[in-house]
């Protein structure tokens, strides 16, 4: 009997040989990288050096960002009129400037949606003409010493100057779509495959709903308030039904829902930047996308929270009249750990490796609305780490059209994914080509076709792939599979 039943089990599958991909790190960036100096301890949350715009800055200052191993920095006011700075950011407290370039169009933009469209770079920000007329507008960076403005979409609905309500307020870019979150006037995905003639596709509004942002992991969407509480799940992985996963209101540690200035994702958390009777972040897991569960969440009374970043175990957050950061280990209690103290709006502190940059987006110093604070003695040299993926690992149905993303515990540099980092193909070993996107913490992979139908695939962060700001690459490999049928095939590694 023992004989009959070896001879009727089949042998295991032969390991599939996938397409030979580029090694993890063949990429070259033009610019130097995040810091990479050490610190004194007394040098630490003191300033050691200021950023500024032009000559027509009105020093009214946001977020900024690393891409292609530079330091990107906007400056705009609400009402237009500002410019884009690109900086040598390898010693943090001695900055160089590489480039920068002024526009009257340009008005204060949220975040930072950069991407390549074929053989340039560019970046899209928010737009405002003269009068009532405004919604994006996009930068060309191929040259990072000589930006220049590209073209503008004029938004229907756009009202200034109303701030918030019916304007322009974060962008996000994903392929030939990018998603721009403009208040009460919803989402507008825009055809950004010519950039040098956009075209609106189509707009999203929800009652009782003022877009704040948008953040896009492959085919789910975090949509968040500019102020208020409510706050969506979306499965968009068919872009023309939109599927509604979850719809709730963020809560603090009394069971109250509470506004918030705006909204973050970093690995499987949701991040809330309170304002109103105190400041401090509020943390949901949105790892199940159909049912968020509230983490914990940090209190400060006398803040008034504005934006909130991520960096491994460090929350960061402006709180208005002071910037905080979090010890964040324990994501059941974020502890405040330190302050700091900056004349102006303090509403942005983004970490890059082992520095924060604070900015005030009004009554700073002349010449300091953007500052510089050494946050850690040594330089950043932990790798980012993938702790949520869409498509899950396992999932089935996925739509043909839909996308791969990634969501890491910091902030990467975006130019590190691409075909040798991130190895997407069938299970049959066939690569399938596409393109990378990188923004914060988020990495998506849009397919140049549709995938094939009833088909498993695998997808790879290899280690030594993907790095942060700071260069860091991952440094254990990941690995998952999914299917646009029902079955998901066996894939022997």
């Amino acid at each position: 009997m023992l004989l009959f039943l070896l001879a009727c089990t089949e042998p295991p599958p032969a390991a599939v040989e996938p397409h030979a991909f580029p090694a993890p790190d063949d990429y070259v960036l033009a610019g130097p990288g995040g810091p990479i100096t050490s610190f004194d301890a007394s040098a630490l949350d003191q300033p050691c050096a200021a950023l500024t715009g032009g000559p027509e800055d009105a020093e009214h200052h946001n977020l900024v960002g690393m891409y292609d191993g530079w330091l990107v920095l906007p400056w705009a006011p609400e009402d237009g009129g500002g410019g884009i700075t690109l900086f040598d950011f390898a010693d943090p407290c001695a900055p160089v400037k590489v480039g920068e370039a002024y526009s009257e169009l340009m008005r204060e933009s949220h975040t930072l949606a950069i991407a390549e469209v074929g053989d340039r770079t560019i970046l899209a920000v928010d737009a405002h003409h003269d009068g009532d007329r405004g919604g994006i507008g996009f930068w060309d960076l191929t040259d990072p010493t000589a930006p220049t403005w590209l073209s503008d979409l004029e938004l229907p609905g756009y009202h200034y100057p109303d701030a918030y309500f019916r304007v322009a307020l974060s962008t996000f870019w994903q392929g030939d779509i990018l998603y721009v979150s403009a208040g009460f006037l919803g989402v507008f995905t825009v055809d950004v495959s010519d950039v040098s003639a956009p075209v609106i596709l189509s707009q999203w509004t929800e009652t009782a709903f003022m877009a704040g942002s948008f953040h896009v992991i492959g085919n789910l969407a975090l949509a968040s308030s500019a102020g208020l509480t409510r706050t969506m799940l979306w499965d968009i992985g068919d872009p023309s039904d939109w599927q509604l996963l979850a719809d709730w209101e963020p809560v603090d540690e009394t069971g109250r829902a509470r506004p918030y200035y705006f909204a973050n994702v970093s690995g499987h958390y949701a991040f809330f930047a309170r304002k109103t009777e105190g400041g401090g972040p509020i943390v949901y897991d949105i790892a199940d996308p159909t049912a968020p569960v509230r983490v914990g969440a940090g209190y400060s009374p006398e803040g008034d929270g504005g934006y909130v970043f991520r960096h491994h175990d460090v929350l960061f957050q402006g709180e208005s009249n002071f910037g905080s950061r979090y010890d964040f280990s324990d994501p059941t209690a974020p502890t405040e750990v330190a302050r700091i103290d900056m004349p102006g709006d303090f509403d942005t502190l983004t970490p890059i490796g082992n520095v924060a940059v604070a900015s005030v987006d009004e009554g700073g110093d002349p010449g300091l609305a953007t500052q510089v604070f050494p946050w850690a003695a040594e330089p950043d040299a932990r790798g980012p780490t993938a702790e949520l993926t869409n498509p899950k690992d396992g999932a089935t149905w996925v739509p043909v059209s839909g996308r791969i993303g990634l969501s890491f515990d910091e902030q990467i540099e975006p130019l590190s994914a691409h075909a040798g980092s991130l190895r997407v193909w069938r299970a049959d070993g066939e690569a399938v080509p596409g393109r990378f996107y990188g923004q914060e913490t988020l990495v998506n992979f849009v397919p140049d076709a549709p995938l094939d139908a009833d088909t498993t695939y695998v997808v790879e962060v290899p280690a030594g792939g993907i790095a942060d700001v700071s260069g860091n690459p991952t440094e254990a490999t990941l690995r998952f599979s999914f299917a646009t049928g029902a079955d998901l095939a066996e894939v022997p590694w």
